[in-house]
């Protein structure tokens, strides 16, 4: 299908939303000047548009299949994945030591959004791989960053993530997989592992996974668990991949959607893997791959949800149906008010949850170049947000899109829905979006609040320098910042953790709609004689940002209602 890069926007966001400019003044990203990240954008946007669209329905039509114990992917994704790791579309974070870009994270998450948006089945393939080689990067012996991190960030290997498994899904600690040592450093792994993402395909010579097990020592619970690096096929003396390991894929799960995505049945008999990290520290060194996922698929969501909203927009403006009620008439469905509603919200939607994760990014990029800690909590606050809102941004923006479609949303043909099914699982995988919101309102508040509190007078600072430039915009972000503020220091003071975990959800997104606000009036104040930035800002500001109010009335409910009912009362 067809999709525009929105190029432009992501350098506006750069340059007058996330200050992109403080990140390439560090002598960490100092060659990550303006001009080079616009030519990254553009580079990496003509190939979403000619090499990766074109890919979309063929994935969702022919999804990848397993033939004699092998993956054949989608028509077309092999080329389409060589495109994406000659470009260097893989290693744009990884470090320049191993053949990596070394870019900031910020620009890193624009791009995965854009091939997101052009076909997120295939984009899934680097971002597993990306998490990969960070976690490797901070974890690994250098043997084995030697031998894995040219391969992997060269795309001529990938990597995948193994967590789950049948009876241990968000609860980790309650899996089975068994390492046991071989007495040369390496380790023989048994175990079953399932949605494990791009777990077999014909698109790289070896595929690497990074499998959670433990040790014979290994206490019960997450604090027992390890991680090692089980390759497909084990490397030859020269490097490269020799006899196959003891390791197969036993089914593809039949999904609701993101079907050229190979989702494997992962076993382990006794497979040939190594460690990563020190002995039960695996949780330790999977999160670090864990939490640069999140941010990425907050991406995905965003991503999807550009594509999904571009989409709707070619059909509004070339559908006739109806009687328009206002003067200059389009002759279109874009004359009526209920459709522009929709367009808007699709819009100023996906403004805000694109800012807050490209400010994520840049958090992210601040901490790694100036160490200062200040910088990593803001990271660390912002990435459950970015993830959730991200996710949630998507489904709506492509429930929407079918919704516009009307009845021709309901067709497959349109391509309306693929958006949809397939945007589905992000609010899911790499952690649900309610633990998310646990994660923020429990371990994000551990500091008291301070990130937090950090966040919101950072924002009601710009709101008061704005006061009299955009005083009906500037008033409104102030008082819903300091109303959660209110609502974040009753939070930090309940003892009881399932009082916090039952407002956990409508505080994320509270938290999220007054960001957008912010965000929204920062770009309003940057283009004042741009209608569109104006016009953008009002109508988030004005309608969507009241919505933080009952949001944080349900915030602060406490979790005593949730019972009362009883367990056979939901039966009754």
């Amino acid at each position: 299908m067809s999709y525009r890069a929105p190029v432009t926007e992501y350098q506006f966001l750069f340059d007058h939303v996330v200050g992109l400019d403080q990140v390439s003044a560090t002598e960490r990203f100092g060659e990550a000047t303006r001009d080079v990240t616009a030519a990254i954008l553009t580079e990496a946007g003509r190939m979403c548009e000619e090499v990766m669209a074109p890919l979309q329905r063929a994935g969702d039509e022919h999804p990848a299949v397993l033939e004699n114990g092998v993956v054949r992917c989608s028509p077309g994704y092999v080329d389409g994945y060589r495109a994406i790791a000659e470009g260097g579309w893989v290693s744009i974070a990884a470090s320049p030591e191993y053949g990596g870009m070394g870019l900031p994270m910020a620009v890193t998450t624009a791009v995965n959004e854009m091939m997101s948006a052009a076909c997120l089945s295939l984009q899934l393939c680097p971002l597993m791989t990306q998490g990969q080689i960070e976690a490797l990067e901070h974890h690994a012996s250098d043997d084995i960053k030697r031998l894995y991190l040219p391969k992997l960030i060269s795309g001529a290997w990938c990597g995948t993530m193994n967590l789950t498994e049948p009876q241990a899904g968000s609860d980790v600690g309650a899996l089975s997989s068994k390492a046991e040592p071989n007495g040369d450093g390496s380790y023989a792994i048994t175990g079953q592992k399932i949605y494990i993402s791009w777990g077999d395909s014909d698109v790289v010579e070896n595929i690497c996974h990074l499998v959670l097990a433990r040790l014979p020592d290994g206490v019960p619970g997450t604090k027992g668990i390890s991680l090692f690096l089980v390759p497909k096929f084990l490397p030859d003396a020269a490097g490269n991949p020799g006899v196959a390991n003891r390791l197969k894929v036993v089914g593809l799960e039949h999904k609701m959607g993101l079907h050229g995505s190979p989702t494997c049945v992962m076993q382990y008999e006794g497979a040939t893997g190594w460690l990563v990290g020190g002995e039960h520290a695996g949780m330790k060194a999977m999160f670090t791959m864990m939490n640069n996922a999140r941010l990425g698929v907050g991406g995905q969501g965003i991503g999807v949800a550009e594509g999904a909203y571009q989409h709707a927009l070619r059909f509004a403006s070339e559908r006739k149906q109806g009687k328009a009620l206002i003067g200059h008439s389009t002759g279109t469905i874009l004359d009526h008010a209920d459709v522009r509603r929709m367009l808007m919200t699709m819009k100023a939607e996906i403004f805000a949850a694109r800012a807050i994760a490209l400010d994520c990014g840049a958090a992210i990029d601040m901490s790694t170049a100036t160490g200062d800690p200040r910088w990593s909590a803001r990271a660390a606050f912002l990435t459950p947000i970015a993830k959730a809102f991200g996710t949630d941004t998507g489904i709506a923006v492509a429930e929407a899109g079918v919704q516009l479609h009307g009845g021709m949303g309901f067709i497959e043909e349109t391509g309306a829905a693929q958006y949809s099914r397939d945007v589905r699982v992000t609010a899911i995988y790499e952690g649900t979006n309610g633990i998310q919101a646990m994660d923020l309102v429990a371990r994000k508040l551990m500091d008291g609040g301070e990130a937090a509190g950090r966040l919101l007078d950072d924002i009601e600072a710009f709101a008061e320098a704005t006061r009299e430039q955009i005083p009906d915009l500037a008033g409104p972000v102030w008082q819903a910042t300091e109303t959660l503020r209110e609502t974040t220091e009753w939070l930090v003071g309940q003892s009881d953790l399932n009082d916090r975990f039952a407002g956990a959800v409508p505080y994320l997104k509270a938290f999220a709609r007054v960001l957008g606000g912010y965000y929204h009036l920062r770009a309003a104040a940057a283009e004042p004689t741009s209608g569109t930035r104006m016009a953008l800002a009002r109508f988030y500001i004005l309608r969507l940002l009241p919505e933080h109010t009952g949001l944080l009335i349900h915030a602060r409910a406490g979790a005593e209602d949730l019972y009362s009912l009883s367990a056979d009362g939901f039966a009754a």
